[in-house]
């Protein structure tokens, strides 16, 4: 039984990968509608397929990361705006602004706890129901993201569209926090899946070997070599979407790690969340 695939379903499948619109349609037939399921019947057939990451949800809106004087705890959180003009305001830049120093100072759980906090003579949801009535446009906070580590320097990229915290693993001083920025740049740069393949979660590694080894069969190599030549691309894998193993930007001839063992003996990333606007 063939199931039906509508135009509405294949434009979102070409949103999200960039693929041809036959293709998209052929491999969610063959998938029988799955979309995770045709985005890796594409790659298995080769095709390079654009990230479809949850970050690039929220189009309009500000990113902001702030850390403690200390440099031991940092927050960033996402607060959604539906236009351009909106995330440009500077009075909607400023009440986010607030919003993230009064996560910082009381390092709420989760948004529902954050909305719950004092702000002003109400609380952080009641401002931004305000907010909303005010400016005329659905205005939400979207994420909350947490760091704590030895030091956590944060970074504001792009007019405030993405927000980074790194952890590092030791205390702060002038040579640490400058890695951090380096580090942090990358990261908004190049959006790394993990820190390093450690970081990745057994199932991804497992699709991408799964993919990898039908590339190679279809590609004619014998199926004895398979798993060799599959555990190449995984380290290709793990270099290109993992931050440590990552060419530094600054330098391509060295790796993250390389540069931060050139800063400090031992210096590494425990840590780093990425918000970003579509």
């Amino acid at each position: 039984m063939s199931i039906a695939i509508s135009a509405a379903d294949v434009n979102k499948l070409r949103q999200a990968t960039g693929a041809g619109m036959m293709d998209c349609r052929k491999a969610l037939a063959e998938s029988n509608g799955d979309f995770e399921g045709a985005i890796d019947y594409l790659r298995k057939k080769g095709q390079k397929v654009a990230a479809n990451r949850s970050d690039r949800d929220a189009k309009e809106g500000v990113a902001i990361a702030v850390a403690t004087p200390d440099g031991t705890i940092g927050i960033a959180l996402q607060i959604s705006a539906e236009t351009d003009f909106v995330s440009k305001n500077q009075e909607f830049i400023d009440f986010a602004n607030e919003v993230a120093k009064i996560a910082l100072e009381n390092l709420p759980a989760d948004i529902e706890a954050l909305k719950a906090l004092p702000m002003a003579d109400a609380t952080v949801g009641d401002k931004v129901l305000e907010m909303v009535a005010k400016i005329g446009e659905k205005i939400d906070i979207v994420a909350l993201e947490t760091v704590k580590a030895d030091a956590v320097v944060p970074y504001i990229h792009g007019n405030y569209r993405i927000g980074v915290l790194v952890g590092l693993n030791q205390a702060q001083n002038d040579a640490v926090v400058s890695a951090g920025k380096d580090v942090a740049m990358q990261i908004a740069a190049m959006n790394p899946m993990g820190i390093d393949s450690s970081s990745i979660a057994p199932e991804v590694i497992e699709r991408e070997k799964a993919i990898a080894i039908e590339q190679i069969v279809a590609e004619g190599k014998p199926a004895d070599m398979a798993e060799k030549i599959a555990a190449g691309k995984l380290n290709k894998f793990f270099k290109d979407n993992t931050l440590l193993p990552q060419p530094f930007v600054k330098d391509g001839n060295q790796s993250v790690q390389d540069y931060l063992n050139s800063v400090a003996k031992g210096l590494t990333v425990t840590a780093f969340k990425r918000l970003a606007l579509g």
